[in-house]
């Protein structure tokens, strides 16, 4: 399931975080982006970016959803990982829990091998902490859709009471 709409507790956006700055400082990396099958930017760690994020993230999604098509063509159940090579700058993605994809921008002051050593690391750390963070929002959601007949007779009875002559 892909969330339409990311709520983060704070606790998270940290831990999110601190795990996206490790693998920043130990990979060498320009920049790590996390973001949503949707194209949806779920946080960045780096300096700022010359280019549109927004664009960026929406066009990481839709190449990491072609892959999963191609993939599937072949007979794979998906691709966990990308990498795109250019002349000076190069991104590595990779697949997290519930649909979240890490992108990593390097460029010839690191290599493919130390980006991979770290990524494998981070994804472990960043897939324990979304499933963590999906199992509240899905305790949160039903705390807040089931209510008793005793609220919900109380809520009615108000509302009545607003409308009367």
């Amino acid at each position: 399931m892909v969330r339409a709409e990311w709520a983060i507790f704070e606790e998270d956006f940290w831990a999110i975080n601190n795990v996206l700055d490790d693998l920043l400082k130990s990979s060498h990396a320009g920049n790590i982006i996390l973001i949503d099958r949707t194209g949806q930017l779920i946080s960045q760690c780096g300096p700022e970016v010359v280019f549109d994020l927004t664009s960026f993230a929406s066009l990481c999604a839709a190449d990491f959803e072609a892959n999963y098509q191609l993939a599937k063509l072949i007979g794979e159940k998906d691709f966990s990982t990308l990498f795109h090579q250019g002349a000076k700058d190069s991104m590595y993605l990779g697949k997290i829990a519930k649909g979240v994809v890490l992108v990593v921008l390097f460029d010839k002051s690191t290599t493919l091998g130390l980006v991979r050593l770290r990524v494998k690391r981070a994804i472990e750390e960043l897939n324990t902490i979304i499933e963590g963070l999906y199992t509240k929002l899905e305790y949160r959601n039903e705390e807040y859709d089931t209510f008793d007949e005793g609220f919900a007779e109380g809520v009615e009875a108000e509302i009545d009471n607003l409308f009367v002559d």
